[in-house]
């Protein structure tokens, strides 16, 4: 797959709580800083009376503006509204989420005095573009192609959603690769011998044996645990419900997150929060064995997703050469405890670091390791990036609804990709003329219970007794985890194919195509704002800057000096009525301004 060619190619890790971005610079990866000086952005957006702010700006600003600041946007992608995980999900947001067309999940926000509503791929792309915008101002030049992060246990519908956002966000996405993928090219670029993970690596061969994983088991989901039972134990104590009151949630859930991360280095920490709600205190204690007690159920769920990806690589505890943690909640005490007990003792790798997953020993190997696969495929990389090959594999069972029910299975879930496969069918009736194809991807036995991906038919089929046609499936998936299925009735030649491009919510090219315009309005409407902003600075500034110089000068007369004083006044009321001024509006005042303080600061000189 070729990138556009255009700008530079990034490594982008789409988290739901983080982002991070890398580059091919100076022949290494660098992970880049944002404009805070941070490595790490909070995927957050956030919507105001004026403005849109991403990122660090969008997250420190919660707690005053809670209901219309989106995070966690990640668990809504390529999901139903009905969906149990999302409805369960909503319980703790803030933020307002709706039904939409074909119940795709919509986020309700108040943005210019208007409710507007914006899908998970929207909410995304912001957060992209952001991660796209602190790229193209590290490297100083264009950036078109990126590779993007996503589970791996996403489904196929997931990942065509989590492309769309970077469609949306003017980006190629040149590749989909899983988290736990990038990780183990992370810690195996830079071994020339054998390894055995759940990935084999060997030279700069990269296998992955296979993956399994639940989208709603990480660091949200414990918070949200120690979240309920604070809220409770602060109903119980004080007497007051707070779970109204979107701005104590949201002050309450920072403090949980604040003592998990705490309690990784110790056995207890202080949780304060004053006037948390009605002018009431709230003081507890958080302790490392309740918050074990907690998250236990979640903690043995992990252990049996590591248990099942070993059962499903043919793999022997005993075989398991080196274990490498990635991802924030891999400090946790006891998870590092119960793994080790699982492996039989064998000790945890902790030199990635979990946040960006960079060998903390041995150099900037972040796990936004894509973008060693963005340096490949752009030929951008040293003689290593471009000798590397990686053999993913897909997260599901792929196949297609036969009579009964029955999910007949093409593809099995852990299969190499790419690959191409297929595997033959024929008509269940007399003179049969057309089939139709439903397919499905997930691990149950009957079609209907699992993930319906598109359907198609194939007609013209010339008429025979039943089981006489013969008709070959073929499933071809390709680098990303997406799919094409076609099927041709061999002896007519007989064809048709689909693209599982537009099902279950997913978004037309129509609607990438508006939503990559609304984007541009966005940023378009962003800059305008920085602009305002910073010419609004521009003349405050020189107003203060001058009303203090010529205070204190000795030259000057009484008049003059009053002078000064009124226009300053003047000035300073003219800002608080003319509070949605804009740059033209700075730009005449600046000048006026100059006409009175550049003579009286002339004469000082």
């Amino acid at each position: 797959m070729e990138g556009k060619g255009k700008g530079r190619a990034i490594g982008i890790d789409l988290g739901t709580t983080y982002s991070c971005v890398a580059a091919w610079q100076h022949d290494r990866i660098e992970i880049i800083p944002n404009d805070q000086g941070n490595r790490t952005t909070p995927s957050y957006v956030a919507f105001t009376d004026s403005h849109r702010l991403i990122g660090d700006a969008a997250k420190n600003q919660v707690a005053n503006n809670p209901i219309n600041t989106v995070y966690d946007a990640k668990r809504l992608i390529g999901r139903k509204f009905n969906d149990p995980t999302v409805q369960s999900d909503m319980n703790y947001w803030p933020f307002k989420v709706v039904p939409g067309a074909d119940d795709k999940p919509m986020i309700a926000v108040t943005y210019r005095g208007e409710e507007k509503l914006f899908s998970a791929e929207e909410i995304s792309s912001m957060v992209l573009n952001k991660m796209k915008d602190i790229a193209e101002a590290y490297l100083g030049s264009a950036v078109t192609d990126a590779v993007v992060t996503v589970p791996a246990y996403f489904s196929d519908s997931q990942r065509q959603a989590t492309k769309a956002a970077g469609a949306i966000a003017g980006l190629n996405v040149m590749r989909i690769i899983n988290e736990p993928t990038a990780a183990a090219i992370a810690y195996g670029l830079d071994r020339s011998y054998y390894r055995k993970e759940f990935a084999t690596i060997e030279a700069n061969v990269t296998e992955v044996k296979a993956i399994t994983g639940d989208t709603h088991l990480g660091g949200q989901d414990m918070d949200n645990r120690m979240l309920n039972y604070f809220m409770n134990e602060f109903k119980i104590r004080k007497g007051k419900d707070n779970s109204g009151n979107p701005k104590a949630v949201w002050r309450l859930r920072t403090a949980c997150e604040r003592a998990k991360r705490v309690l990784s280095s110790t056995f207890e920490t202080p949780i304060e929060i004053e006037s948390l709600c009605e002018g009431i205190d709230l003081f507890f204690t958080a302790s490392r064995a309740k918050f074990e007690e907690l998250n236990m159920d979640l903690f043995d769920k992990c252990m049996e997703l590591v248990e099942k990806c070993l059962s499903d690589a043919k793999m022997e505890k005993s075989s398991v050469d080196e274990v490498v943690l990635v991802g924030g909640s891999s400090r946790i005490p006891k998870v590092q405890q119960l793994l080790q007990g699982l492996l039989g003792g064998k000790e945890v790798r902790k030199t990635i670091n979990p946040d960006e997953g960079k060998l903390s020993n041995e150099g900037r190997i972040p796990k936004v390791q894509q973008l060693l696969l963005a340096a490949k495929l752009s030929n951008e990389g040293n003689e290593k990036v471009q000798n590397l090959v990686l053999l993913d594999v897909t997260p599901l069972s792929l196949g297609v609804e036969v009579i009964g029910d029955v999910l007949s299975v093409v593809i099995p879930r852990n299969t190499c990709i790419p690959i191409r496969r297929e595997k033959g069918f024929t008509t269940t009736r007399d003179n049969q003329t057309i089939v139709s194809f439903a397919v499905y991807e997930g691990e149950r036995s009957k079609a209907t219970d699992n993930n319906l991906l598109g359907e198609f038919i194939l007609q013209g089929i010339p008429e025979a007794p039943r089981c006489v046609p013969k008709i070959k499936v073929w499933f071809d998936i390709d680098e990303n985890g997406i799919m094409n299925v076609s099927a041709e009735h061999t002896e007519s030649g007989v064809k048709n194919s689909i693209t599982i491009t537009n099902h279950k919510g997913r978004l037309s090219s129509e609607e990438i195509e508006r939503m990559v315009g609304e984007a541009e309005k966005y940023r378009l409407e962003d800059e305008k704002h920085k602009k305002k902003v910073e010419a609004r600075y521009a003349v405050e500034h020189y107003a203060y800057n001058m009303r203090n110089a010529i205070r204190s000068a000795a030259k000057l007369t009484a008049e003059e000096k009053e002078t000064m004083e009124d226009a300053f006044k003047s000035f300073v009321q003219w800002l608080i009525f003319n509070e949605h001024a804009e740059v033209d509006d700075f730009k005449g005042k600046m000048k006026e301004l100059r006409t009175v303080f550049d003579p009286i600061i002339h004469k000082m000189n």
